[in-house]
């Protein structure tokens, strides 16, 4: 019953701290995330340890399905160059990136831990910036990009992380077999999640005039799609994402304006809460963390962070300008191979880079490592690892968050 009260009073916090956040025009994420390490820290308040798998089946089927319910399918198409750039190419560069400077100038650290660390650090969070830069008049195109992007790279960070943490356990890593494994996981999901959303159709057109098993049938269908999926050991996130643009597209032919309507106040409270939620849990499982880090190791470990932090931003600058570059090169080749919306501009270019901030995947996965190996010794360097990833979580969603605004403001004077 203690957890339960501690339940509802974090989540009367947040939705108080949202409303002041609009007042003191605050993003709302960082002030909740601050928030949540306040909490975190004092004493009478029980441990909440962040659960992976509740995050992965609670937090993470909705907010894929709202993102791809709400994405445009068209403009999805046209910009999809770039978000499978940034989807997929950059979540495994940023992966290698991070691991090789984790190696250089972490003590101890080896080859297999670091890819785990680049891993787990890997995949942005875009919800984060779409929630810190609302009402800021991001373009359409930037939005498209940010959530599809979301859409599509827990899913390859899934499968780094997946490969890394075999490696640390002693299995060889193949790249024929894991370039196999990633196709099947990819295509298997697409499969599960192309049936459901065929399925959910058949079914609703046959309670076309109950409103009520309507919006049950779309809230149960993400949660029942990543759960078949992963039962069937294909990404679940793919699924969710499927049906989501599957459901959006039939709802938008048959559903009539009216339901419409109540599924989306409906949805908009959902994703307001677990919103809310992810980012005071994000703040919270900081001073649990630190508890289990020595003393004389947290500023060194700090330390770490903040270099792996600027190093992936640098790394995601670098490949979104060269997006920009191969886009333009080949417009100016084939003109019908990409259309004059997918381009990029410099204000675009720098807002998408800016925007690569770490969040509630990130911080899943990272609790979620193994606490032994299969012979049953410790895993290796396991604390310093949710360390350093919490911590390059909490630097990019304060520091970025808090910049952000102030850098789409700014390029959007440049524009003018």
């Amino acid at each position: 019953m203690e957890n339960y009260s501690v339940v509802i009073f974090i989540m009367a916090i947040m939705i108080a701290l949202s409303a002041v956040a609009k007042k003191i025009n605050i993003p709302y994420p960082v002030l909740l995330i601050i928030a949540g390490i306040a909490i975190g820290f004092i004493p009478a308040v029980p441990e909440i340890v962040l659960n992976s798998e509740v995050v992965f089946l609670i937090f993470l089927p909705p907010l894929l399905y709202d993102a791809a319910f709400n994405i445009s399918f068209q403009d999805f198409r046209t910009h999809l160059n770039t978000i499978s750039t940034l989807a997929v190419g950059l979540v495994f560069l940023t992966t290698i990136g991070v691991a090789i400077v984790a190696h250089f100038i972490i003590p101890g650290m080896s080859w297999p831990l670091t890819f785990v660390l680049g891993a787990i650090l890997s995949a942005t969070d875009a919800v984060a910036a779409i929630g810190i830069t609302k009402g800021l008049g991001l373009s359409h195109k930037t939005v498209t990009i940010l959530e599809g992007e979301s859409l599509v790279n827990d899913a390859s960070a899934l499968v780094a992380y997946r490969f890394a943490v075999a490696a640390v356990t002693g299995t060889a890593f193949v790249l024929w077999k894991a370039t196999l494994h990633f196709a099947v996981l990819m295509s298997g999901g697409f499969v599960v999640g192309f049936v459901l959303g065929k399925t959910l159709a058949f079914v609703l057109k046959r309670v076309y005039g109950n409103p009520l098993v309507t919006v049950s049938l779309m809230l149960l269908a993400p949660f029942v799609a990543y759960l078949l999926a992963e039962s069937f050991h294909v990404s679940g996130v793919i699924a969710v994402v499927i049906i989501g643009i599957g459901s959006s597209r039939f709802s938008d032919r048959v559903f009539p304006e009216q339901l419409k309507q109540q599924s989306k106040s409906f949805w908009d409270v959902i994703i307001f809460l677990l919103n809310g939620l992810i980012f005071i849990l994000i703040g919270l499982e900081f001073p649990y963390v630190v508890k289990d880090v020595s003393n004389h190791k947290i500023w060194s470990l700090i330390g770490y962070s903040l270099i792996i932090t600027v190093v992936a931003l640098l790394i995601r600058m670098a490949r979104v300008f060269l997006q920009k570059l191969n886009l333009q090169n080949t417009f100016k080749k084939r003109k019908q191979k990409i259309p004059r919306e997918a381009l990029l501009d410099f204000q675009t270019s720098v807002i998408i880079s800016w925007s690569g901030m770490r969040g509630i995947v990130s911080l899943a996965i990272a609790l979620g490592l193994p606490t032994k190996l299969e012979n049953g010794t410790p895993f290796p360097m396991r604390s310093d690892i949710i360390f350093i990833s919490v911590a390059v979580v909490l630097f990019t969603l304060i520091g970025q968050g808090l910049t952000l605004p102030w850098v789409v403001k700014r390029m959007s004077r440049i524009q003018k």
